[in-house]
């Protein structure tokens, strides 16, 4: 139960027990129980009586200002006035339209026929208290005699009314005690839906529930994401503004601030909010208030001289005339929000035109009218200080807010409630007897009808007024329709409310909003959607980052990572592309990653002229040792040999080329196989030459004839034996776990590595590690030759050359294992090409150089160093 009801029923207790402001009805009991008798103490009269069979009550806030004194117990309090120069036209005209109405309804040969409804109506004030002051008096009656509360069923079948939501819950606290339905025309908190709380209340109005819906689906169809937010400190503020963060809970709109305006408004309190709006980012503010607490706000607001805010307003402020003047506009114009639907009632201007002092003379709201609308009384000078007037005057269209017909939302809604009791008691009166739906079926009697009877019809009511069904739900809410409503400059520099929208809560999710945003005008008088947001929208390519302890709605923007895309503003997350597709440079698309390998580009171009250079080399040594295959130093190095070792170098310089290209399933097999049997086979010659050359110089020595074991034909088998082995190897390699072409996506996301994965890595270091084996075995057994006797002793360049492959190849597995990409595929060409150049110029550069350059050497007697000196 909120403190404003808690206060209510307090003050009610209070006040039956003193009886002193209100016209309660006391009952006395005296000696004799059957005697009793109600008896009012005080008098509160309403504003317009009318008589019928069929009475209902109308409570309306006419006048906005109320007179409270201090009420501290020490002195019978005095009863409590309203303020006779604070009438509220606007709400005179609703007043007026209910009186309206039931005439019509009375004249109406079909609804109601022999019936006559009567009404009572009376003046809340806007507030609280002296709703409860009418209510209590309209169940009363006017006098003891005309009251019937002590012993008959409530001569009040139903009561129009309140007003404000906090006015409503009071007056439907009271009412529900004797079950009397209430329709309310204004009162939109959620709160009033509660069936348990509320169970006679109904409204032709819609209930906040869908009000905070159209606002919160607004600010997310305008892209307004950082919102400010003010509201009264009343239940109708609370639970609009509870219900609007629930609503903006899934969405991206965030609340920068929630400030209360109190009841009691103080400028200190109001340029404290001034000051949290002006430091704000928040350039749209959502208010909750009715003009009552919004117009002194307003007037400290236009010092400060604070512009550039969007007001979104809710239904109790959207279509106050009380802010409506032209020096609001330049801090209010451009104000968008939700009013109530608007209807046509067309007799109603000509009815408002035959309210006046002169039909009604008695009437003291009639003569407050005159000198609200007019600046005179039609009073005689002695009883007022205003200027005299006839009060006959016509009512002319500067007097719109009292005469504006033309969308009267809350005047249509009073009309509906009106309407809406005069069908539920026509269809209560054809009830026929036995088929009624109360207990054993029987129908109420038309001469003691009960509230709660009434109340019954009232909840399953259903009629057509004009275009517009009305009907309620079993929460007493009637259909959710609101007019989108913008503040815009008048001809004369007024405020004009102008419709640019609608919202209709009979549609689907996400199809109620109708805006038309050519329509509209916006704050600062622009057309262009003005732009709330804490963090500026991030562009595609970026995500969001929420910082830490702030709303969501503020947030970085960080841009993607590499092979990350957001193609789409304000990326909550950036999608990863697909295994073979990359980021672009701005991070906004995937595309095709770069597929790389060893091309014939300035690298692979540079390595094959050094393969064919490396090939021609070696057959053009061939070709000179052909030509001089009968000299002495080709005769004595075993020319046999030196051709093998020329023809594996040849293909140890081309199998480079297999290197190059776009790796394939075959060429993946035949890099490795061809390069490891070439070189094992150049090695194996070197090792026989190696051996020969030891073998011939120890065959010198007395007792050895070691070179009848190493003749052609065994030499030919250490070579092939030695290149079998690396075949076997090679071979085994291929059966169980060959090369094969693979795309490396890791070691570059960004690029595809198309290489040749070694397929078994123990096979691939054992083809080097037995290459490496030979190698080594051929640089020892040549290092202990290297001082053998001669002028040319092979075996030194033998060693040399050995020396060189192994650095070579000791170089390349660190070199191999580092290597990015296609440069290991580069690196292992190198090594092949550096190896073959060195082995090819230790072993024949000095043979060459003497064959072609000092031919005078190349005889048997200088080779074995016997030549006279």
């Amino acid at each position: 139960m909120t403190s404003l009801a808690l206060f209510s029923l307090l003050y009610f207790a209070v006040s039956v027990l003193t009886l002193t402001d209100s016209s309660l009805s006391s009952i006395t009991t005296a000696a004799s129980p059957a005697a009793s008798k109600c008896t009012l103490l005080n008098r509160f009269q309403p504003d317009f009586v009318v008589q019928g069979n069929y009475v209902i009550g109308g409570i309306f806030p006419i006048h906005f200002s109320l007179k409270l004194r201090d009420l501290n117990g020490t002195y019978r309090p005095p009863p409590i006035n309203c303020n006779a120069h604070k009438l509220n036209p606007r709400v005179f005209r609703w007043a007026q339209t209910m009186r309206l109405a039931v005439e019509e309804i009375n004249q109406n040969p079909v609804l109601l026929p022999n019936q006559t409804l009567g009404y009572r109506i009376f003046d809340s004030c806007a507030h609280p208290l002296t709703g409860k002051r009418a209510v209590l008096s309209m169940l009363n009656g006017v006098s003891e005699e005309n009251s019937s509360m002590c012993t008959n069923a409530s001569s009040i079948l139903a009561v129009i009314g309140a007003t404000g939501s906090a006015e409503s819950i009071v007056v439907s606290r009271i009412l529900q005690t004797f079950r009397i339905p209430m329709i309310s025309y204004a009162s939109s908190c959620a709160c009033l839906s509660d069936r348990q709380k509320y169970p006679t209340f109904f409204r032709v109005i819609p209930s906040d529930d869908y009000q905070v819906k159209a606002i919160a689906q607004l600010l997310v169809h305008l892209n307004w994401t950082w919102v400010g937010l003010l509201r009264g400190d009343h239940d109708y503020g609370r639970f609009a503004a509870k219900g609007l963060l629930r609503e903006l809970q899934d969405t991206k709109v965030c609340v920068a601030y929630q400030e209360i305006i109190p009841l009691l408004y103080t400028r200190k309190m109001g340029l404290r909010i001034m000051k949290v709006m002006r430091s704000s980012t928040a350039k749209v503010v959502v208010v909750f208030l009715g003009d009552l607490l919004m117009t002194p706000f307003m007037r400290d607001y236009m010092t400060q001289n604070i512009t550039g805010i969007q007001w979104v307003a809710s239904e109790a402020l959207v279509m106050s005339s009380v802010l409506s003047g032209k020096e609001y506009y330049p801090y209010m114009g451009g104000t968008i929000g939700f009013g109530i639907r608007k209807g046509h009632i067309p007799t109603l201007g000509d009815f408002l035109q035959t309210v006046n002092p002169k039909r009604y003379p008695d009437n003291v709201l009639v003569h407050e009218l005159w000198e609200s609308l007019y600046g005179c009384s039609p009073l005689p000078s002695s009883v007022t200080q205003m200027p005299p007037c006839s009060g006959q005057e016509s009512l002319l269209e500067q007097h719109s807010a009292y005469m504006n017909t033309s969308s009267p939302s809350i005047t249509y809604n009073v009309y509906k409630a009106v309407y809406a009791i005069a069908h539920s008691l026509h269809k209560l009166l054809l009830c026929q007897p036995g088929r009624g739906p109360f207990q054993n079926n029987s129908c109420a009697q038309s001469n003691n009808i009960h509230p709660w009877q009434l109340q019954h019809y009232l909840q399953e009511v259903n009629f057509q007024i004009g275009d517009e069904e009305v009907d309620f739900d079993a929460k007493g809410d009637s259909v959710p329709y609101y007019d989108i409503i913008n503040w815009q400059r008048g001809k004369e520099g007024n405020i004009e409310f102008v419709n640019v929208g609608l919202f209709n809560g009979t549609k689907a999710v996400g199809e109620e909003l109708l805006i038309q945003e050519d329509r509209i005008m916006w704050a600062g008088h622009q057309s262009e959607v003005p732009v709330s947001v804490c963090s500026a929208s991030c562009l595609p390519g970026s995500r969001k980052a929420v910082r830490r302890g702030e709303p969501i709605c503020c947030f970085d923007c960080v841009p993607c990572d590499s092979g990350k895309i957001s193609n789409q503003t304000n990326s909550v997350d950036c999608a990863t592309c697909p295994e073979d597709f990359w980021s672009n440079k701005d991070r906004t698309a995937c595309i095709s990653k770069k597929v790389e390998y060893l091309t014939f580009d300035s690298l692979g171009i540079a390595l094959t002229v050094m393969s064919v250079v490396g090939a021609c080399f070696t057959l053009a040594v061939c070709g000179v040792f052909f030509c001089y295959r009968h000299t002495a130093i080709v005769r004595v190095n075993n020319s046999e040999l030196s051709f093998f070792i020329l023809f594996a170098l040849t293909l140890c310089f081309l199998c480079c080329l297999l290197f190059i290209g776009k790796p394939t399933y075959w060429s993946c097999m035949l890099r490795h196989t061809a390069f490891s049997i070439t070189f094992s086979l150049c090695i194996s010659c070197i090792l026989g030459k190696t051996l020969v050359v030891l073998a011939a110089f120890t065959a010198t020595r007395p007792g050895h004839n070691i070179m009848k074991w190493l003749g052609p034909k065994q030499q030919r088998t250490i070579i092939s034996s030695c290149t079998l082995v690396q075949v076997v190897i090679c071979a085994a390699w291929l059966i169980d776990s060959p090369p094969f072409p693979s795309r490396n996506t890791q070691y570059e996301h960004s690029k595809i590595i198309l290489e040749c994965s070694v397929g078994s890595s123990l096979a691939f270091w054992c083809v080097l590690g037995y290459i490496g084996l030979q190698a080594c075995l051929c640089f020892v057994l040549a290092f202990l030759a290297r001082k053998l006797p001669g002028n040319f002793n092979e075996a030194k360049f033998i060693t040399f050359s050995m020396l060189i492959f192994c650095a070579v190849w000791l170089a390349f597995i660190p070199a191999y294992i580092s290597s990015p990409g296609n440069y290991t595929d580069a690196v292992e060409s190198f090594a092949i090409l550096t190896s073959s150049f060195g082995l090819l110029f230790c072993l024949f550069a000095p043979k060459s150089y003497i064959i072609l350059l000092k031919p005078e050497k190349n005889t048997k007697q200088h080779l074995m160093g016997k030549e006279k000196k």
